[in-house]
């Protein structure tokens, strides 16, 4: 099978305080995407969001490691301008010991700014952050002595244990063309959730990049994680799964305001029509599973590269019985023609 499953975050339901659930959940359904032989399982990272978004994913794919035995696990992402890099690096390598080798480190900027702010990171270093940080991982993964001075990070020399006992692959997420350029300079792929439309022009970017640096593009994992969601119909899937796409999209636009909030997280505001048009337009890809297919293999047809897809089918908001009814379609009905 060659489908991910994600992005598992920890949130609590509108109205809970039970984050017990919440994390036994997390653990059910990564058990469950590798019992139903999904290739990976992936985390996402937020700090300080009423419904306890996902703050500790090197913490949580440990936990996942320990719980699963083949699966991949990776992280779709740790915003990493808000880590020390070598405490990174040394999370990133335990993970890596713990699963034996199945872990994948997906790297972000991060674009939230009061998690900026109460970790004391510039917002405005961030893309220099990255390509430093990007620099640094593998010499720590080395576990041989080196030094860092840059503009953002200045490390004495040491060496940084336990060393891996295997590559660890990096992935870049984001949207804007300088990430998708880092990534062909410094990492192992990207991870990206954009339209089909500017997906393929990251791909172009990335094989830009790769050509004037003297990279083989086909060494770089190409993933692409979208909203699948199989159903009779597309007005069918909407009518399913509308409140919950809508209040996982909300989410995002409510982070800071959360942040200094108190009490049980709220429902989102009811969309009209013409917001949740928006947001299924950009981000879903709903209907008939033989459709949703066909989309897939087209986005890779036209990217002219092998794409690995992960669908992004977890909703906080879903009871945990029709979340596992919802992966076991993706798993029966689309995995196996990917």
């Amino acid at each position: 099978m060659s489908l991910g499953f994600g992005l598992l975050t920890g949130q609590i339901r509108p109205g809970e305080d039970d984050w017990q659930r919440a994390y036994d959940e997390t653990i059910a359904v990564a058990r469950e995407a590798e019992r139903l032989g999904f290739s990976s399982v992936w985390t996402s990272e937020h700090h300080f969001v009423d419904d306890g978004y996902m703050p500790s994913l090197a913490v949580v794919s440990g936990a996942l490691a320990a719980a699963t035995s083949t699966i991949e696990i990776g992280t779709g992402v740790i915003l990493a301008p808000l880590h020390d890099p070598l405490r990174l690096a040394e999370d990133a390598a335990t993970v890596s010991l713990l699963s034996h080798g199945r872990f994948t480190l997906g790297l972000g900027l991060g674009w939230v700014d009061v998690e900026f702010e109460a970790f004391g990171a510039d917002i405005s270093r961030r893309g220099r952050a990255m390509e430093e940080i990007l620099q640094i991982l593998p010499r720590a993964w080395s576990g041989e002595p080196f030094r860092h001075e840059g503009s953002v990070y200045s490390l004495p020399e040491l060496a940084v244990r336990p060393k891996p006992s295997a590559p660890i692959p990096v992935l870049i997420g984001g949207g804007a063309e300088p990430a998708i350029r880092r990534a062909a300079r410094l990492a192992d792929g990207i991870f990206s959730n954009a339209p089909a439309h500017k997906f393929l022009e990251q791909v172009q970017w990335l094989r830009d990049e790769c050509e004037r640096i003297g990279r083989d593009p086909s060494g770089l994992r190409i993933v692409h994680y979208s909203v699948m969601l199989p159903a009779d119909s597309y007005e069918k899937a909407r009518e399913v799964y509308g409140g919950h796409v809508w209040h996982m999209r909300w989410k995002y636009s409510d982070m800071s305001a959360s942040a200094r909030r108190s009490g049980p997280p709220p429902a989102a505001p009811r969309p009209t029509e013409e917001q949740l048009s928006k947001v299924f337009d950009r981000e879903v890809i709903a209907g008939p599973s033989d459709q949703i297919v066909e989309t897939l293999l087209g986005i890779r047809e036209k990217a002219g590269v092998h794409v690995e897809f992960v669908t992004r089918s977890y909703f906080s908001t879903l009871e945990l019985e029709p979340q596992i009814e919802l992966m076991g379609r993706l798993a029966e009905e689309v995995a196996p023609h990917l």
